[in-house]
């Protein structure tokens, strides 16, 4: 219900608290949102579909799946911290609901960049777990962003009316396992050893770095977070990823 299309409403109905408790439980979204990816490019592999084209269709399909809600976020993000000189215009900038230059730049760099990895390292005999490991990772870290900085706005000014608690730590240590889990079944089961441990181990590194530049960067401007920071952050760490598992030698 919080991270995807699927019509779940329709079969339960879900209080307002849960959602608000929900952060620890985002890697498991990525189970499901990383796995959408995970079965194209398997799919694409049975079928000798273009490496192009299972990069592009992968892509496409987790876009749909979650309504490009990350996207959407990322691209905020980009106009705001691109076009806000203080932090009430930061703010405001985030809440417009029209795209403007910045976030359409990043998100065609983004969709380059992503599409680029995705599709190299398919040539490289890439497992379709790791886009799961890799999800899921990256919404872990994502996760974070509540740990470190205060909801920018009150629960009435924000876009869902909705701010997170901070979940106790059993919770932090859920996320943690579900975050890590994937990861852990894809290097016991990726094939000929790709991607090898040396570039997992960058793979984890590299976008903790990226969040705790973001952080700092989000809390020097608007001495907080937003959903849209988010989003943001869950896109930057996700790259970070794959750009850690291109680089790294084999």
């Amino acid at each position: 219900m919080f991270f995807t299309r699927l019509p779940l409403w329709r079969l339960a109905s879900v209080e307002r608290s849960y959602f608000e408790r929900v952060v620890p439980l985002w890697p498991l979204a990525g189970w499901l949102t990383g796995g959408s990816m995970a079965l194209v490019l398997w799919c694409a592999d049975q079928t000798a579909v273009a490496t192009g084209i299972a990069a592009a269709l992968a892509i496409a399909v987790r876009c749909i799946l979650t309504g490009a809600l990350h996207e959407d976020g990322f691209a905020d993000f980009c106009d705001a911290f691109g076009g806000g000189f203080d932090r009430e215009r930061t703010l405001a900038i985030m809440k417009d609901s029209h795209i403007g230059t910045y976030g359409v730049l990043g998100l065609v760099f983004y969709m380059l960049l992503f599409w680029n990895m995705l599709s190299d390292l398919i040539d490289s005999g890439l497992s379709p777990l790791t886009v799961i490991a890799a999800d899921a990772l990256a919404k872990g870290l994502s996760s974070t962003i509540i740990y470190v900085l205060p909801y920018a706005r009150t629960a009435a000014a924000a876009k869902n009316r909705l701010v997170y608690a901070r979940p106790p730590l059993p919770e932090r240590m859920l996320t943690l396992v579900l975050a890590l889990t994937p990861l852990l079944i894809a290097c016991l089961a990726a094939p000929d050893d790709v991607p090898s441990p040396a570039q997992w181990c960058m793979a984890l590194v590299l976008p903790v770095a990226v969040c705790a530049m973001l952080f700092r960067w989000m809390h020097s401007r608007i001495q907080g977070y937003t959903g849209d920071c988010c989003g943001a952050t869950f896109i930057l760490s996700e790259l970070s990823i794959y750009l850690s598992l291109c680089i790294m030698p084999c």
